[in-house]
């Protein structure tokens, strides 16, 4: 018998095991949830990644001083109120009487733990508080965060920030977040939310229960909810045509109409925050992936980089490869978001004959081959939409060689600088424009924590300038003005490639009620059972 390839083997294997986890969990009660998603929560540890599978998962265990509410508006979590110390930064109002999964208080101690740990240089977070020069404790239920300037929009911009219990955290060793390597709070959870962790297997389930100690009144029915990660997007719709799964994130945009049509089932529909783009390695001398021994990186060059925006069909891959949903981008925010420039909202368009005369502009009439770096299970499509663009840009001469992965090791390859080009979805945590330019366009600075996800490298002294006066101006005019201009400075230098804003599709079983929030982050206490 003929025996299957590597790649065929692991491919069986992984549907075995997604199977074996579907069947492997009995029929639930009306008030237990099954929900799947492609991406496994890398770690329990709120302040190691800073990624949407992680934080979104845990804005279920843990809390913050603030949270969004069902329209994504700022209001407390555990400070009931704060206000402005004039022009030297925040004070934060706790909440009193607040306990964690384990019984322990909650006071300004665990706040200020918090920060130092998140903030430190091992956290993933640390750039969220570049504007923040100190941070001290008034008393038990007041704390101040000491601004380096005025910072109007700092409240927002912590609504992920997420506070751990400094006992707990220092009695079990996890005083230190960390990325690569475990400790008892990569697995292990003790927050104030709404659900505690009761069971984690990573790759394969995360179970959760209710806390019957919240602070809040929870807006929800259940008594169970079970997380199955299950990369296979025809296991996930197979798991929720069967009853398996209640519910799915996200529903693969071939099985919409599947879906929305099936009897005892909803689809769940919207835009997402979060715009698709591609990146470029702009800081590497030379290609890593590369055939042509030119010794130089192409993409150093604004014209090969226009070339790239060219060759692509965007709106095409909306209609054919996203079956119509979604939007096509124009910039790093939708026009939802605050700070949004119309100055900008003009894209540079599909232009295959513009494209292959920029090339030859440029010096490669001839094209080069390069590598274009992918996940296969981190975003809607995310593997075939760059076939099509590796495809689109080979026609004009780039001849690009795709690599796909899974997402856990995505990031870290992205983070040690292994790509040439590389697909990248933003959704700004603060839902406004300020947010990507703070992590994907100023130019990396360790020190004030800045740019940390801006993995190729960009760097321009404008943007850099700008950034702090954006940060601190409370002037809507002036600061939109500053906004525009560095849209336009990404726009025309083509610092990003910006595609398309991701869609919201979510299917589940017709008796579930939830609230969909354009974050993506699915959020237990608003669903209930029915």
């Amino acid at each position: 018998m003929k025996q299957p390839s590597p790649l065929a083997a692991r491919r069986i294997a992984s549907l075995t095991l997604a199977a074996a986890m579907l069947s492997s969990v009995s029929i639930a009660s009306a008030a237990e949830l099954r929900w799947s998603s492609p991406t496994d929560p890398q770690t329990m540890d709120p302040h190691a990644v800073n990624s949407a599978p992680v934080l979104g998962f845990l804005n279920n265990v843990y809390e913050g001083l603030v949270r969004r509410d069902k329209d994504m508006q700022i209001e407390g979590s555990l400070a009931e109120s704060w206000e402005p110390l004039g022009n030297e930064g925040w004070r934060f109002n706790l909440r009193q009487g607040v306990k964690f999964h384990d019984g322990a208080d909650f006071t300004a101690e665990d706040v200020l733990f918090s920060y130092q740990r998140a903030s430190s240089e091992a956290a993933d977070t640390a750039s969220w508080f570049a504007p923040i020069k100190d941070v001290q404790v008034v008393d038990d239920y007041t704390i101040d965060f000491l601004t380096h300037a005025p910072d109007p929009i700092f409240p927002d911009s912590i609504a992920n920030f997420m506070i751990l219990d400094k006992g707990w955290a220092e009695a079990n060793g996890a005083v230190t977040p960390a990325k690569e390597t475990e400790t008892f709070a990569t697995l292990n959870t003790n927050g104030t939310g709404p659900f505690k962790v009761v069971a984690r297997e990573p790759g394969v389930q995360t179970v959760l229960e209710p806390f019957d100690g919240w602070w809040d009144e929870a807006g929800h029915n259940l008594t169970k909810a079970t997380f199955l990660p299950i990369a296979n997007p025809a296991t996930a719709v197979a798991g929720l045509l069967s009853g398996q799964v209640d519910l799915i994130d996200p529903v693969p945009v071939q099985d919409v109409d599947r879906i929305s049509r099936q009897d005892g089932l909803t689809l769940h529909q919207g835009i997402e925050a979060r715009v698709i783009m591609l990146g470029f390695g702009h800081s590497h001398e030379t290609l890593k992936y590369s055939d042509d021994a030119t010794g130089k990186n192409p993409f150093q060059d604004v014209r090969v980089r226009e070339a790239v925006q060219k060759a692509i069909n965007a709106d095409a891959m909306v209609d054919k490869i996203m079956r119509g949903k979604g939007e096509v981008a124009s910039q790093l925010v939708s026009a939802q978001m605050k700070g949004y420039s119309n100055a900008a909202s003009e894209r540079i368009g599909y232009d295959p004959d513009g494209a292959k005369a920029l090339l030859e502009e440029a010096g490669y009439p001839d094209g080069f081959s390069f590598g274009l770096q992918c996940p296969n299970d981190r975003y809607i499509n995310d593997e075939a939409l760059c076939k099509a663009m590796a495809a689109m840009l080979t026609q004009v001469g780039m001849k690009a060689e795709l690599n796909a992965m899974p997402v856990r090791s995505y990031w870290p390859e992205l983070r040690e600088g292994n790509f040439d080009m590389y697909l990248l979805g933003w959704s700004p945590g603060t839902f406004d424009a300020e947010h990507p330019i703070r992590f994907l366009v100023t130019s990396q600075n360790d020190e004030k924590k800045l740019g940390s996800w801006n993995f190729g490298g960009y760097s321009n002294a404008r943007v850099d300038e700008l950034l702090p006066l954006i940060q601190r101006e409370i002037d809507p005019e002036k600061r939109q003005a500053m906004l525009d201009e560095v849209a336009l400075i990404v726009r025309d230098d083509v610092v990003y490639v910006p595609l398309h804003i991701q869609p919201l599709l979510w299917g589940s079983k017709s008796n579930i009620d939830l609230t969909q929030r354009a974050d993506n982050f699915l959020m237990l206490r608003w669903i209930t059972v029915n």
